[in-house]
């Protein structure tokens, strides 16, 4: 099953983190290839993104689901394509080195199946661990910011 995970340690204490991942807003925006999401309930929300792998060019709609939310270090969810055959998990994890430094990490797992699957899965292979290293850079320049200000 492709997976793609990244750790990286930032001047921000664990709380920011925590009050910014708690609220999905903040960061879908932020999630590579991103078009929208909604929020259907406190822990399920529907997100779209633009798919560019290989020749394959489309919108794809997933249901997340929140599974946990452990404050103020962990959020786990799943992932179901609303009409592809997409599903998968994730978290975000925080744990704090010291008062004011905090070590986020982001992992994502997404299988594909159906006649395409196998292709489509040897494609995320190479494309969701850098999918993911770019949403934690963004989660971090983001969480950077807002704390200058």
């Amino acid at each position: 099953m492709p997976t793609g995970k990244h750790q990286v340690e930032i001047n921000v204490p664990i709380d920011v983190i925590w009050d910014f991942v708690k609220d999905i807003d903040n960061w879908a925006p932020l999630v590579p290839n991103y078009i929208a999401h909604e929020k259907l309930s406190d822990r399920t929300s529907t997100w779209e993104f633009k798919s560019e792998i290989g020749i394959l060019k489309k919108k794809i709609s997933l249901v997340i689901d929140i599974k946990e939310w452990i404050e103020p270090t962990k959020v786990y969810f799943t992932l179901k394509g609303q009409s592809e055959k997409y599903f998968g998990e994730g978290y975000f994890e925080a744990k704090a080195i010291n008062h004011t430094k905090t070590k986020l990490t982001g992992f994502l797992e997404v299988n594909v199946n159906g006649k395409l699957g196998s292709a489509v899965n040897s494609k995320l292979e190479s494309a969701l661990p850098e999918a993911v290293e770019e949403m934690a850079i963004a989660i971090s320049s983001k969480l950077l910011e807002l704390i200058r200000k």
